[in-house]
C-alpha cells in the first residue's frame, strides 16, 4: 500500500509540477469514480469471506482496481472515498494476516503411526502377497524384536534420568529460635492496660446514668407541682419542655420527659385545639396494675433549629417551665 501511494504521488509530481495548476475534471466523470469506489467497497463487504480466505487473491484485484481508479482522483471528495475503501482494505490485511499460521509444521497422529510402523517394520504400502524376509510382518503383524528396535532408538534420546532439585535450595533443619521472656512480659503489661480502659469507663457510664435518673426526677417534680396547684389547666407540652433561652436544653429536656412517659409517671393526649398536653398519671395504689396493663405506643418527634424558634414566637414563651439544674 505503501508502494501505491510513493508511486502516485511521484505521478502527480511530474504531471503537476507548478503547486497552483489545478485540473480541470468535469462532473461525469468524477461521478463515473465515486460509483466505482462505492461498487469496490460493497464488493469487499458482501465477499468478506473470500477476501479473508487465503487461497483468494481478491483482496489483491480490489486494491490494484483502487490504484487505477487513484490515477484519476483530483478532488477532495473522490480521495475521502479512496481513503475510505484504504482503510476498510488495512482491516481485512490485518484479520487476514492474523489467521495465518506461523508455524507451517502441524502433527498428523495418522502419518506418525505409520511412520512407527514402517520403522518397526510393516509397510501397508506393499502387497501382502508378495514374497518378503518376514511374511508375519507382510500380513500386517509386528515382528518380535520390533518393539526392542523402537526401544533402541528412543534409549539414545532418554540415556540420563533428570536430577531432583528443590525450587528453593535444599532442606535443612535448623534448632528453633529462643524467644525472649521480654515479649511476653510486655505483652502482660499491655493486657492490663486494657484490662483498666474498662473499668474507667463502666465508671462514668455509671455516673451519667445516675445523673440522668437525678434529672428525671427533677423534672418529673415540676410536673407534678405544676398539675397540682391547678389540676383543672392542661400543661402544653411545649410550654413545659421548651426553654427559649437555649435550643440544647430544650433538645435535653425531651430527652428526660421521654423517660417520665416510658415508665408511666406521666402521659400525653391532645386537647380541643390537636395540640399536645401532658399530665402526671396518679401513682396511687390500685392505679399501676391499671397502668401496666394499658398498651403503650411510642413515637419520634423532630426538632429542628428553626421549628424551636418558631415555637417559642408562636407560643409566646418567655420563661421556662424547667429552670437549669
Amino acid at each position: 500500500m505503501s508502494s501505491r501511494r510513493s508511486s502516485i504521488d511521484e505521478e502527480h509530481e511530474e504531471n503537476h509540477m507548478d503547486g497552483d495548476f489545478e485540473v480541470e475534471q468535469d462532473d461525469g466523470s468524477r461521478r463515473q469514480i465515486r460509483h466505482q469506489y462505492r461498487e469496490l467497497m460493497q464488493n469487499m463487504q458482501q465477499n468478506r469471506d473470500d477476501m479473508l480466505s487465503s487461497r483468494s487473491n481478491k483482496l489483491t484485484d480490489t486494491l490494484q482496481a483502487a490504484n487505477q481508479l487513484f490515477a484519476e482522483v483530483f478532488k477532495p471528495r473522490e480521495a475521502a472515498l479512496d481513503a475510505q475503501l484504504l482503510v476498510l482494505a488495512t482491516n481485512l490485511g490485518k484479520e487476514k494476516a492474523s489467521q495465518l499460521q506461523a508455524d507451517m509444521t502441524v502433527f498428523d497422529p495418522t502419518s506418525f503411526a505409520e511412520d512407527l510402523l514402517s520403522f518397526m517394520g510393516i509397510n501397508r504400502l506393499e502387497n501382502p502377497d508378495s514374497d518378503s524376509e518376514d511374511e508375519a510382518c507382510a500380513k500386517g503383524y509386528l515382528g518380535a524384536d520390533a518393539w526392542k528396535k523402537l526401544g533402541t532408538e528412543a534409549e539414545k534420546y532418554f540415556k540420563r534420568t533428570p536430577t531432583f532439585h528443590f525450587m528453593l535450595g535444599s532442606f535443612k533443619t535448623e534448632p528453633p529460635i529462643v524467644r525472649q521472656k521480654t515479649d511476653r512480659q510486655k505483652r502482660t503489661s499491655k493486657v492490663a492496660e486494657k484490662k483498666v480502659m474498662p473499668a474507667q469507663l463502666k465508671k462514668m457510664e455509671e455516673s451519667h446514668q445516675e445523673a440522668t435518673e437525678k434529672e428525671v426526677e427533677r423534672i418529673l417534680g415540676f410536673l407534678q407541682t405544676y398539675f397540682r396547684e391547678d389540676p383543672d389547666t392542661p400543661i402544653s407540652f411545649f410550654d413545659f419542655v421548651i426553654d427559649p433561652n437555649s435550643f440544647a436544653r430544650t433538645v435535653e429536656n425531651m430527652f428526660h420527659v421521654s423517660f417520665i412517659i416510658r415508665d408511666g409517671f406521666a402521659r400525653i393526649k391532645l386537647d380541643q385545639d390537636k395540640l399536645p398536653v401532658i399530665e402526671p398519671i396518679n401513682q396511687e395504689s390500685g392505679s399501676q396494675v391499671d397502668i401496666d396493663n394499658q398498651p403503650r405506643y411510642q413515637g419520634v418527634i423532630s426538632l429542628s433549629h428553626q421549628d424551636w424558634k418558631e415555637i417559642v414566637d408562636t407560643f409566646e414563651i418567655t420563661e421556662p417551665m424547667i429552670p437549669p439544674s
